[in-house]
């Protein structure tokens, strides 16, 4: 009991998920395989219903009463008591432009051209970047680079805005959601499996350790049919 007391309840004294970050994406239904075809609306609808279920917590609306616009470009580090909530910065879904579901409120699917969103693992205290904002890339992760010909990211160029960290914990940082970078696939082989790699690029991270799909990258398949 005595040593319960040392421990605080907002900042974990032990860590296993320490910096550099993993990664993750949205949708995620079935494991890391996203397939459909673009004249079965069935078979794309779930990733649909899913993008609208992960981003409702990102409205402009649900945004703009909850949380503060901040200055982007700089961490938004907040100093008091540990125990203090601690606000939290807008972001928005209509960042998110062409992968809003606004607009397109089936996010590219219905076109053959669907949209991915990938977000970082919080991680308590951590600032990424060192100052300079984490970027976003996609590749072929195995067969012919052609096989991917075009990815538009969004916002602006696929970067994590500095403002948005550091994460102060459940506990503190009620009202945080993370801010999130969408691929927008708009130009993908057809009727193929073509196996994708996204990775985190900027100081401080991870992206090549080959026994870790996650840390600072995640490869997933994509076969979109007509």
């Amino acid at each position: 009991y005595v040593m319960l007391l040392t421990l605080s309840p907002y900042t974990p004294t032990y860590r296993d998920r320490v910096s550099p970050p993993g990664v993750m994406i949205r949708p995620y239904l079935n494991g890391f395989t996203i397939a459909f075809n673009v004249s079965q609306p069935s078979t794309w609808q779930p990733y649909v219903d899913s993008m609208h279920h992960f981003l409702a917590a990102y409205d402009d609306k649900v945004q703009e009463e909850k949380n503060i616009e901040c200055v982007s470009g700089q961490y938004f580090i907040q100093g008091g008591n540990e125990s203090e909530e601690k606000k939290a910065c807008q972001f928005k879904r209509s960042l998110l432009q062409n992968c809003s579901g606004i607009e397109d409120p089936t996010f590219g699917y219905s076109k053959g051209q669907p949209c991915i969103l990938l977000k970082m693992n919080r991680i308590i205290g951590y600032r990424p970047g060192a100052g300079v904002p984490v970027s976003v890339d996609c590749k072929v992760q195995k067969g012919n680079e052609s096989d991917l010909r075009s990815v538009d990211f969004y916002p602006g160029n696929g970067t994590f805005d500095l403002m948005y960290y550091p994460y102060y914990g459940k506990l503190t940082h009620v009202n945080y959601t993370s801010p999130l970078v969408a691929m927008h696939f708009t130009d993908v082989k057809k009727n193929y499996l073509v196996h994708i790699q996204c990775r985190l690029n900027g100081k401080g991270i991870i992206n090549d350790v080959n026994s870790d799909r996650f840390l600072g990258r995640i490869i997933f398949t994509l076969r979109i049919g007509k």
